[in-house]
């Protein structure tokens, strides 16, 4: 095992020499799209969604016993998830629809709103029916029940007991 030889170097040895235009040599500056267009990602979103449901989550159950089942339970659709298939992030994502702002970008935003509709749906049904939890779901859909216990008891008098 060869040992490695300690370096002194410091910063100002490695750094690019003085006045140097090095980044003009780039042939093009900053990431490509993702996608090139609205439909492009309409279909990425399409194999995102084939993918969940052709890949459920496995979970191992023993309900006490010896033996070992394994469960197959339905795979949410998530904008994150979406994005991680993607080889995205989510903010890159809220980034990418907040700057559809022209004519020519209102095909994308369809898409964007179309893919948010099919998860917010398919999420609010799994609950709606059992398959989802539907306390965990309620919250990430924003969706919860205002009520209010404050009692408005008007001032009773006061009572003297002699």
């Amino acid at each position: 095992m060869r040992r490695k030889e300690k370096t002194t170097e410091t910063l100002s040895d490695m750094a690019a020499p003085e006045g140097n235009q090095f980044w003009k040599l780039r042939s093009k500056h900053g990431r490509d799209k993702l996608f090139k267009t609205p439909e492009l990602l309409w279909e990425a979103a399409c194999e995102y969604f084939e993918w969940c449901e052709a890949n459920p989550i496995i979970a191992q159950d023993n309900k006490g016993t010896k033996n070992v089942n394994e469960v197959q339970f339905n795979r949410p659709f998530t904008l994150k998830g979406f994005c991680i298939y993607c080889d995205a992030t989510e903010h890159w994502y809220v980034e990418f629809k907040k700057a559809l702002n022209s004519e020519k970008d209102k095909d994308f935003l369809y898409f964007c709103r179309k893919i948010e509709d099919i998860v917010y749906n398919q999420k609010f049904e799994g609950a709606a029916i059992g398959i989802f939890n539907a306390n965990i779901i309620a919250r990430d859909l924003g969706l919860s029940e205002n009520i209010n216990q404050n009692l408005n008891i008007p001032k009773l008098p006061d009572v003297i007991i002699k």
